[in-house]
């Protein structure tokens, strides 16, 4: 498992990861539970401001990504969300 960068505690107004979007099959970016569509660097930031609950910010490759927090509950892991294309 890849270590965390850093886990936001999330605002009480905190959206959801409910789709991944995928360009070429990679994660490009977030559909929000408010409906809004974010690019991986947009979601990242606003990870970083409380803005999106359950995730935390890793770095692969010197890049930063979002990453499920663990819990008990394997179906709101990112890896099983539902894949989008923009």
């Amino acid at each position: 498992m890849m270590a965390l960068q850093d886990i936001p505690q999330p605002n009480v107004d905190a959206e959801q990861i409910v789709a991944l979007v995928k360009e070429g099959g990679r994660v490009a970016g977030y559909r929000l539970s408010d409906g809004r569509v974010l690019s991986k660097e947009d979601g990242v930031q606003l990870a970083k401001q409380g803005g999106i609950q359950g995730v935390g910010v890793a770095i692969r490759n010197g890049t930063e990504y979002l990453k499920s927090l663990p819990d008990e509950n394997e179906e709101n892991n990112l890896d099983n969300l539902p894949s989008v294309t923009q």
